[in-house]
């Protein structure tokens, strides 16, 4: 329990300490006119306050991840904390508040042309790609994981299909409609049944008998799966996850200060951070790894949740919970599909005003999204995993470029880019959907390519600094 209650104490700390140090690093300009007004077309570009902002950051980019994540992450045991509150602080919160104030200063900027305009036009395409694959499979698993946590809850009365049919509409519903139609009004509400469900888990946890596990390096994984570099692509959200890249955008386009983006984009992700602790020690307390890998196998980790949550808060709390477990995938479901309506708009220049022209890219959105569906949950999310860090290797190398251009501190974004990468190279390395080589082997590999890539991005950031490339677009 002391690990634990030290963990949450020191994320909280660091949003005031290591936050304010990124925030000074970055230098926001209180007086800059911020794209929600420079642009404002009352769909996308429209101006909110900074608690609601805040509230629906949380809520986009919290999805299953830190639910899951740390759930399936349990098995390796407490490491697992260790990997949560260091990336949380010096990766996944430095990433989300970078990658969401450069966006700011870029119009509200998607991380495609963010890639193309500090990395070079070839990246643009290639970032392009990548963000649409990891919106879509977040999309269609943000359907899937819901629904069979309503189905579980309903005790299988109401049938799958309607339930998924149900949440596709509402997605659907949010992805065309101006931001502060549907996600501005109901967010708030969604964000006090998920608050209520995860305070009450925490604290139930607390005083419960079962006794949260001390800090182990052991690895106590059942199957016995290396923690590098395995545990960084299942525990992603609540520590370091390339999809908060998808989902700052959106909210960089309602910030109405820039000295809001502390709060807005780091804060949230400590939070994202405590409520991953939160799963991950009821996971780690309650299930021995073995009744844990076997809960995750047959039933998806849906059944953990209902399990956890169910034995901790009895049937009236423990409702709440999982929907507060609902609500969070739910939340980042509908504005992955937003997200890759209005990054495919970017790409093609096509202005968003008119509904038709919404409609026009979002049908063939859901159409592909309906169809992956279909695919096996754990294989979905294995590709996810991995086309996620990449996103957040991408994302952390544009904020190093942006930062080495204005002359600032980028150590910050370098070491975790650096650290991400060398995972990514690992991992597409040596897993069965990669080249399924050897683990030593691909420890070898990947540090040469870790290299390589390190070399030819220094080469690229001097040519880009000697040229004055423009870091941020001036506003009226």
């Amino acid at each position: 329990m002391i690990t634990f209650l030290v963990s949450i104490v020191v994320l909280i700390a660091a949003y005031f300490i290591y936050g304010k140090f990124v925030e000074r690093v970055f230098d926001p300009i209180e007086s800059r006119k911020t794209p929600a007004y420079a642009n404002a077309d009352g769909v996308d570009y429209v101006p909110m306050n900074k608690h609601k902002n805040a509230l629906i950051q949380l809520l986009n980019i919290a999805g299953t991840g830190p639910i899951f994540g740390p759930i399936m992450g349990a098995l390796f045991g407490p490491v697992a904390f260790l990997w949560i509150v260091l990336g949380a602080i010096f990766a996944g919160a430095t990433h989300d508040y970078l990658t969401g104030m450069i966006s700011i200063r870029n119009r509200g900027a998607h991380i495609p042309e963010l890639a193309g305009k500090f990395l070079g036009a070839f990246s643009r395409h290639i970032v392009n790609i990548f963000a649409l694959l990891l919106l879509l499979l977040v999309g269609t698993v943000f359907v899937t994981t819901p629904a069979s946590l309503l189905s579980i809850l309903v005790n299988g009365k109401v049938a799958l299909w309607v339930i998924i049919g149900v949440i596709f509409v509402y997605y659907f519903l949010s992805t065309i409609l101006p931001i502060d139609k549907i996600i501005g009004r109901l967010y708030p509400y969604f964000g006090a049944v998920l608050l209520l469900g995860t305070v009450g888990v925490g604290i139930a946890l607390l005083f419960s008998d079962y006794k949260i596990p001390e800090l182990s390096l052991q690895n106590m994984h059942p199957d016995n799966l290396p923690i590098f570099p395995i545990l960084f692509f299942t525990i992603t959200c609540g520590a370091l996850s390339g999809f908060h890249a998808t989902q700052s955008p959106i909210i960089s386009r309602t910030v109405e200060k820039e000295s809001q983006g502390r709060y807005v984009f780091y804060g949230m992700m400590i939070a994202e951070a405590v409520i991953a602790m939160i799963w991950a020690a009821a996971a780690m307390s309650m299930l021995d790894g073995q009744t844990l890998s076997e809960f995750i196998k047959t039933g998806t980790p849906s059944s953990v949740v209902n399990e956890v949550s169910m034995t901790l808060l009895g049937a009236v709390g423990g409702t709440i919970a999982v929907l507060g477990a609902i609500v969070l995938p739910i939340t980042s479901g509908d504005t992955a599909f937003r997200a890759a309506r209005s990054i495919i708009a970017d790409y093609l220049k096509i202005d968003q005003e008119k509904m038709v022209k919404r409609l026009v890219i979002a049908i063939p959105l859901f159409i592909v999204s309906a169809l992956l569906t279909q695919i096996d949950f754990n294989l979905l999310w294995r590709y996810f995993s991995w086309a996620n860090q990449a996103t957040a290797a991408i994302a952390l190398w544009i904020a190093t470029m942006y930062l080495f251009i204005k002359g600032k501190n980028y150590i910050i974004s370098l070491v975790p880019a650096l650290f991400i990468t060398y995972m990514v190279f690992i991992y597409i390395l040596n897993q069965k959907i990669g080249f399924n080589l050897d683990l030593n082997v691909s420890y070898i590999v990947g540090i040469v390519l870790t290299v390589f890539l390190a070399v030819l991005f220094f080469f690229k950031a001097v040519h880009n600094k000697r040229n004055k490339i423009e870091t941020d677009i001036p506003v009226d």
